[in-house]
């Protein structure tokens, strides 16, 4: 208890607000990376499509905004407090941002996944691309879950 009490509850809370930034980006780099990549062999094959492949490109990228949203939230709610909080009290603002962190890293790499998917939805049948729109939807769900949980979490906790 000695060590944690020396790191100090602030840290912790740091800590938390940086995962939910950096790993929620990270997903959505990679999500959106992937959808790129399929997207460019499309483009280069008919350059009219680059529109629709642009917003299936960018649904990935939600969930990194997502976590900037909730790492400025608890940045906001710890700023006056990082030198007196407590290690329950930085704890609890870890665990606050656990929820978009993780459920956005892995759920940006999913929607990447579908959403390159969905880029051969664009590229056979054209007029039913917004099929594969939909199944990124699906997957968005997820992400807004995770957005809501800590956002709710981080709202509940008394400094």
């Amino acid at each position: 208890m000695e060590f944690l009490n020396a790191i100090g509850g602030g840290a912790f809370a740091l800590l938390g607000a940086a995962m939910a930034a950096a790993l929620a980006c990270v997903g959505s780099a990679k999500g959106t990376g992937i959808t790129g990549e399929a997207g460019a062999g499309l483009v280069s094959e008919d350059p009219s499509k680059s529109g629709k492949v642009m917003i299936l490109q960018v649904i990935p990228g939600t969930q990194g905004l997502y976590g900037f949203v909730i790492f400025f939230l608890a940045f906001s709610k710890i700023s006056g407090f990082l030198g007196t909080m407590t290690v329950a009290q930085g704890m609890q603002v870890f665990g606050a941002c656990l929820p978009i962190a993780l459920g956005g890293l892995l759920s940006a790499i999913a929607q990447g996944r579908v959403a390159a998917a969905s880029i051969n939805i664009l590229a056979k049948k054209p007029d039913d691309w917004s099929k594969g729109m939909i199944m990124c939807i699906v997957v968005e769900f997820y992400a807004i879950l995770c957005l809501l949980a800590s956002f709710l979490m981080l709202n509940a906790i008394q400094l």
